[in-house]
């Protein structure tokens, strides 16, 4: 049976080295060279000729397969349509094993927005990934050969990881928890931990954890309606765990941590983007050592909505400011291309 490598720790590998009769500061070896990006034990070079041909033998490094790419000229985004294992473009219609990335430039680096699962079952309407349905967690192995294969791709580094991709993170929490630890590895990718953020539609339990398990990254929690009913009739996730929860959750999660946490707030015409809406968001984020990220929503035909426009959203910002709220409105990245979350899967399924 061929082992995969991808996603295992130093002394998973370690262990694995020991079976094939090898010394554990092997697995070390191997550990550095596969999140290098390298899958070709030949390229190993330190590895003795003998061990390299028993990998090729015995084991393997998985990484994700290009399905799609959708490049903006103007910013330099790209977003991705990965593949996993020997799913290709042989999965029946509505079923496509495959998850987006996205790769956005900013002055301070290189960003890489991840998925955590293929679909989504939070259900919350105005989301693409949702439409296609929830098929299944992501390993730590496929989180991690979506940085890999972007880097390879894009000839750049990732310094800077979102997980705000398809899915909901705490609803795959032990994977996502260990893709984190193996981008933080000084052996690895040595990724700082402040590096990083986890977007979450609200699940509470998850929230409560990832304080405990990593103080030093970033939380972003979708909010979207600033009342249990506005909130439950577009993302059901509320009606398990209520605003009020909710809320209370974010500002223990402040005091255990000492960082801010960001609100993400997609601005929907009519919805959520009125002067009595904003009053509501001020009033109820008083206080809080908080970032609201204000985003004019995406179109996705789908869902009946319509975003706010930028104006709207940077005067909503502007009264934020002046209630004592930090805001800004997203920038504007990937223009030219399918923008929301699960689009482009939506449009492979279509195809």
């Amino acid at each position: 049976m061929t082992q995969d490598l991808l996603g295992l720790t130093i002394e998973e590998l370690k262990q694995f080295a020991t079976e094939m009769g090898e010394k554990p500061f092997r697995g070390k070896q191997l550990f550095v060279w596969i999140n290098r990006g390298v899958s070709d034990f030949d390229e190993m070079t330190d590895l003795p000729a003998s061990f390299r041909q028993a990998l090729k033998e015995h084991a393997c490094i998985g990484h994700a397969t290009v399905l799609r790419m959708q490049s903006d000229h103007k910013d330099g985004t790209k977003k991705f349509l990965f593949g996993f294992g020997s799913s290709g473009d042989t999965e029946e219609k509505g079923s496509l094993d495959a998850a987006e990335a996205v790769f956005m430039k900013y002055k301070y680096g290189n960003t890489l927005c991840v998925s955590s699962q293929i679909g989504c079952r939070m259900g919350c309407r105005f989301c693409a990934s949702a439409l296609g349905g929830f098929k299944r967690n992501l390993t730590p192995a496929e989180m991690l050969s979506q940085v890999l294969t972007a880097e390879n791709v894009t000839g750049e580094p990732i310094n800077h990881i979102v997980i705000m991709g398809m899915g909901e993170p705490f609803d795959n929490y032990d994977s996502v928890s260990k893709f984190l630890k193996l981008l933080h590895d000084p052996a690895g990718k040595n990724m700082s931990y402040r590096n990083m953020t986890v977007s979450t539609s609200g699940i509470i339990p998850g929230i409560r954890r990832f304080a405990e398990d990593f103080p030093q990254a970033g939380l972003a929690i979708s909010l979207h309606r600033m009342t249990d009913e506005g909130r439950s009739a577009i993302m059901p996730i509320n009606r398990k765990y209520p605003l009020e929860d909710l809320l209370a959750a974010a500002r223990d999660y402040t005091q255990i941590t000492g960082r801010r946490i960001t609100f993400e707030y997609a601005l929907i015409r009519g919805e959520n983007d009125r002067e009595e809406d904003v009053a509501l968001l001020k009033k109820r984020l008083q206080g809080m050592l908080c970032h609201v990220n204000l985003i004019p929503l995406n179109k996705v035909e789908e869902s009946g909505m319509t975003g706010s426009s930028r104006k709207r959203a940077e005067a909503i910002a502007e009264e934020l400011g002046r209630g004592g709220i930090s805001a800004t409105v997203r920038r504007e990245l990937g223009s030219e291309i399918d923008g929301a979350c699960g689009q482009l899967r939506l449009r492979q399924i279509k195809d």
